[in-house]
């Protein structure tokens, strides 16, 4: 074998090793968690994932987000260089056992996702009204 075709198969095993880590590891978006006496929202940084290509999924105590970026290119053009390899996204959270899963709510805008959890209902703070006599 010589050099070139040493550098050739280095570079096509490469790949294919790229290939196989895009597969298992996911990017995992950053994400900003608040609490109200509601419940809480996240935010996640999700460039390039639209709605169609985006999957919330609550259970009772797991949400699970994935969505996958379409890079649109322009009809006989392709990438020679790509900073992100990865295509997906993944992450998971551990929900606390106050809070209301099936009534989750999910917005995405401008690759930003928003996810809204309220607490159960018998769980919110309430106002009581006090009657005199």
């Amino acid at each position: 074998m010589n050099d070139k075709q040493a550098t050739a198969a280095h570079q096509s095993s490469s790949a294919a090793q790229r290939t196989e880590r895009e597969v298992d590891y996911p990017l995992v978006p950053p994400a900003d968690v608040f609490e109200d006496a509601d419940g809480i929202t996240l935010r996640l940084d999700m460039p390039g994932v639209s709605k169609e290509r985006l999957s919330v999924k609550a259970d009772k105590n797991t949400l699970v987000i994935e969505g996958e970026v379409q890079i649109a290119m322009p009809q006989g053009m392709e990438a020679l260089y790509a900073e992100i390899q990865s295509t997906r996204y993944r992450r998971s959270f551990t929900l606390s056992g106050e809070l209301d899963a099936e009534k989750t709510v999910a917005n995405v805008n401008n690759g930003v996702l928003s996810v809204s959890i309220p607490k159960r209902a018998e769980l919110r703070p309430r106002k009581i009204e006090v009657t005199a006599g």
